[in-house]
């Protein structure tokens, strides 16, 4: 643990200007990022009475290496840099809101030349136009079933609609008259896109509008006693407006506002936020955060409109069409209604308002409408804190308890904070990879997962292949630790050009595990790489897949966990993880070295091309199924190209079934024409 008076800058040193300061470890990684009016009051009050400080920020404190601040010209930019800053680094003492749950979106793909209607969860895409979040898929799939009534959009998967175009038949949706069926040509390009847009106007707001002119057209229709015409639209508007009533009027029509309350105890805070659009609840969403011991309410409200809002300033991009802007920038309400005032709720509000491109105001409402439902989200993030609690003691009992007694039985002087697995996969010695994975705390660090593939003669067996990998992990951090060494980082001001350079590559630190999948020789192989790099502080364990045991290098008897341990059960978690993580690596290789062979046959076809092909479609099945549209979109792949490639393929498919079909007598095992 480090000493903070031995990186403490001079007092004189720090500016009394706005800026945002970092703090760094032994690793260089930025493990927290924070703003500040005044530069030197605040670095200085980290460092005055460190007793003082609060359990997280002592252990930050004592962890940091240096701090380096950059001063910016305001309040405003220091605001704006302390989101980029958090947002790309991720820093470990930093709050982090964590989704409670995988909320699911309506998504419709207006990027798409046919776009879907489709349930979407994860990371948000370009050209998709998002509505929700919901808090049950199925509702989603309710409302989307009474809105294909009126907008027949598309909602098959892309392999449904490509074998649909193929033998010229739509799906049961088609006959239905729930989907307009642009697969087999029954409505055009340009058709199917406005249907989309129709449908995406009606979710972002446009109900009102679109039931009164089916209202209008439904007279008219009966006016001129067209009453057939007359009962679909009858029909249509009941369908819209059942899908537009599952939203509840909560506030006036004129209301756009999100809500936001927590409910906390001494360790985490469960937040809630109500999406209100038009007088309705569009959606909701919680998160789940763990807190700074000196964080009051209305830090922890600043720090969630930053996250929250960011989101959406970091999604719009240069380039972005007009109604792309307008969707996105309507994500940020009119006014934001939270428990407790921000202190800097003044430069929330204009940072806001400029992504907007309108006036935002953030406010703690007192009566009313908006105050009744402010106690219900309160609710809301208190059974949501309750519901958390309840499942994160039994986890973190049973994380603990099983970190422990692995350490224990394998008479490791260090608590195991950062476990790394190593697994082999190939096929009868080709395609031979590696995969690493990394657990912390006991749960899995996806971001750190790594590859390798191997070849030459480290890929003649498994023991070749692991000492490979191991002794290529290791020397580059032993490369990475000597490039540290050289250049040590001192606290101080970073310039503007500093200030984005990257964080220290993920093997710059090292774990204090080494799990192989295999048995003793692995595990020797793995113990030796390591000795020949004279690294001594790692250690290695073995886990075989015969009887689960546990082998440690150059030992004659292995150690046995009971079948019930929680240490056997985490090890044999961190050793699948590794064996699915190399299989499908393992698998995307193989595949597209099957696709690249496929490809021999193409007159003209490049290596940068073919490549480029290769990661387009992933799969000899996608490849062989692309339009000629579809094959342009490739970079490179011009219309010349692209016929010469579907032709290939239909040469092959033509020469497949021009092979006589054979069968076989079982009696005599003659070959039958």
């Amino acid at each position: 643990m480090a000493n903070p008076a031995d990186y403490r800058p001079a007092s004189g040193e720090i500016p009394t200007n706005p800026g945002v300061y970092r703090f760094r470890d032994e690793f260089g990684r930025i493990i927290y990022v924070g703003k500040a009016k005044n530069l030197r009051n605040r670095l200085n009050s980290y460092f005055a009475h460190v007793s003082g400080l609060s359990p997280k920020t002592y252990a930050m404190v004592h962890t940091a290496a240096s701090v380096e601040w950059t001063v910016v010209g305001s309040e405003l930019e220091s605001l704006q840099l302390e989101y980029t800053w958090i947002k790309e680094y991720k820093p470990r003492f930093n709050i982090a809101f964590r989704d409670d749950k995988s909320y699911p979106y309506l998504a419709v793909t207006l990027k798409d030349k046919f776009p879907r209607a489709q349930v979407m969860r994860g990371e948000k895409k370009k050209g998709v136009r998002y509505f929700g979040p919901y808090s049950q898929a199925w509702a989603i799939r309710e409302t989307l079933d009474a809105l294909l009534r009126v907008f027949p959009v598309r909602t098959c998967t892309t392999g449904v609609f490509n074998r649909a175009q193929k033998s010229d038949r739509p799906c049961l949706l088609g006959y239905i008259d729930k989907c307009a069926a642009p697969c087999v040509g029954n409505i055009s390009v340009e058709d199917h896109q406005k249907l989309a847009q129709d449908l995406a106007k009606f979710m972002a707001g446009g109900a009102d509008k679109f039931i009164a002119e089916l209202t209008v057209q439904m007279k008219d229709a009966a006016a001129e006693f067209d009453f057939e015409k007359a009962a679909r639209l009858r029909d249509d508007i009941a369908a819209l407006e059942k899908a537009f009533e599952r939203n509840a009027v909560v506030l006036a029509d004129s209301v756009d506002a999100d809500l936001f309350a927590f409910d906390q105890d001494d360790l985490e805070a469960a937040v809630q936020v109500f999406f209100v659009r038009g007088g309705r609840i569009r959606g909701q969403r919680g998160w789940i955060v763990e807190k700074m011991d000196d964080t009051d309410d209305a830090a922890l409200i600043e720090q969630l409109i930053q996250q929250v809002y960011g989101e959406v300033a970091a999604s719009i991009a240069v380039g972005d069409s007009e109604e792309e802007l307008a969707h996105q920038r309507h994500e940020i309400p009119k006014q934001i209604i939270v428990p407790a005032l921000p202190q800097n709720h003044e430069q929330l509000e204009d940072w806001l308002s400029g992504i907007r491109g309108s006036k935002v105001s953030i406010a703690v409402s007192q009566r009313g409408d908006k105050a009744a439902l402010m106690q219900t989200v309160e609710e809301n993030a208190k059974h949501a804190l309750t519901l958390h609690k309840s499942r994160r003691a039994g986890d973190l009992t049973t994380r603990s308890a099983s970190l422990v007694e692995l350490q224990e039985n394998l008479e490791l002087p260090d608590p195991l904070m950062r476990i790394e697995c190593y697994d082999i996969s190939h096929v009868q010695g080709t395609h031979v990879v590696a995969s690493m994975v990394v657990f912390e705390d006991g749960l899995p660090k996806k971001s750190d997962y790594r590859k390798f593939s191997i070849t030459g003669s480290s890929a003649r067996d498994d023991t070749a292949s692991m000492y490979d990998v191991i002794h290529r992990r290791f020397k580059r951090y032993l490369q990475d630790q000597a490039e540290r060494e050289q250049t040590p980082r001192t606290s101080g001001e970073v310039s503007a050009e500093r200030a984005h350079e990257k964080e220290p590559a993920k093997f710059a630190y090292p774990p204090n595990l080494v799990v192989v999948d295999g048995g003793q020789p692995q595990v020797n192989a793995a113990s030796a790489a390591l000795a020949d790099l004279g690294i001594t502080d790692v250690y290695v364990v073995g886990i075989a897949k015969r009887l689960e045991e546990l082998w440690l290098p150059n030992e004659d008897f292995p150690v046995i966990l009971p079948r019930t341990s929680p240490a056997l059960y985490l090890i044999q978690r961190v050793r699948d993880e590794a064996h699915r993580f190399a299989i499908t690596f393992h698998r995307s290789k193989r595949g597209k070295a099957m696709l690249s062979s496929a490809l021999d046959g193409v007159a003209g076809l490049g290596p940068a091309k073919r490549e480029a092909l290769i990661e387009h479609f992933g799969s000899y099945k996608k490849l062989t199924a692309a339009t000629e549209d579809e094959l342009l979109e490739v970079s490179g792949i011009g219309p010349s190209m692209a016929q010469k490639i579907i032709a290939h393929f239909e040469q092959e498919n033509s020469a497949e079934r021009a092979i006589p079909s054979q069968g076989i007598n079982l009696t005599t095992g003659e070959v039958l024409e």
